[in-house]
């Protein structure tokens, strides 16, 4: 089984580039994150003629998550209010951000983290209260007797300095802040959660997201912040994981990549 995570950036925007590479990576699921668009104007057509059933959850412009499986999913629900009583996810549903479904035995949570934008703004603490928030997702979906659980998307978080061109100053900025990263650890790491991307690749330099500015991608000055975490047992059953970065050669591309495990 193989499982890839994408932040396309506008699936309308780049769908040639995304129905292209699956026709040449016909991966088991595809989750997608910041899609920015409504429901009614997914392109649902042209992934279904790639061979793929769709389930979307979107907003106008911004956010938005997306699941392509070979086979139908079951147990498929949007939000965090899909597993969280309302009461406790209040205003974290409002945006469009989880989507999660079970194929073949796995249960596949597809995520795209708030940015955060800077650390005085107002969007940093509502990151760190989605991120609470998702760690009581977890803990739940696994009470409730799912062990076999991939946690998979745009995590906007780099949780090692390995997983950034540079070391300067990154602790000042976000998706490298301590609060973060230690939000990230409690709300999966510490579950019982790894990340499969480094259960084979243990150096620096490997990336899944650059700036469009400042020649970024041509000069490898990236974060690897898309990941794919998976339950002991799944990582025990993991083969391989890697990063794509041949879409973003392209013209018009996502400025991030697909990263894929194989189970």
């Amino acid at each position: 089984m193989q499982i890839a995570t994408w932040n396309v950036n506008s699936i309308r925007t780049r769908l040639d580039i995304v129905t292209n590479w699956l026709q040449t990576h016909p991966v088991d699921v595809l989750c997608v994150q910041e899609t920015k668009v409504v429901d009614e104007q997914f392109p649902i057509a042209a992934i279904e003629a790639c061979g793929y059933h769709v389930y979307r959850s979107g907003q106008k412009s911004y956010n938005g998550v997306a699941m392509f499986s070979k086979q139908p999913l079951t147990n498929v629900s949007y939000g965090f209010g899909g597993v969280l009583a309302p009461a406790s996810v209040s205003d974290l549903d409002d945006q469009k951000r989880v989507i999660t479904g079970n194929f073949d035995g796995v249960q596949i949570v597809n995520l795209y983290v708030p940015n955060g934008n800077m650390v005085t703004s107002d969007k940093y603490p509502y990151k760190l209260r989605w991120l609470e928030l998702l760690g009581e997702y977890l803990k739940t979906t696994i009470e409730s007797g799912q062990r076999s659980i991939c946690v998979c998307g745009d995590f906007n978080i780099a949780l090692e300095d390995l997983d950034i061109h540079t070391k300067t100053t990154a602790k000042d900025r976000v998706m490298a802040t301590v609060a973060e990263r230690e939000i990230l650890r409690k709300s999966v790491i510490d579950l019982g959660f790894q990340d499969s991307f480094r259960k084979f690749t243990t150096e620096g330099g490997h990336f899944s997201w650059w700036d469009y500015r400042q020649q970024g991608f041509e000069r490898n000055r990236g974060w690897r912040i898309d990941h794919l975490y998976l339950t002991p047992d799944l990582f025990d059953r993991a083969t391989s994981c890697s990063i794509d970065i041949e879409p973003r050669k392209l013209v018009q591309p996502s400025d991030h990549v697909p990263v894929i495990v194989e189970l």
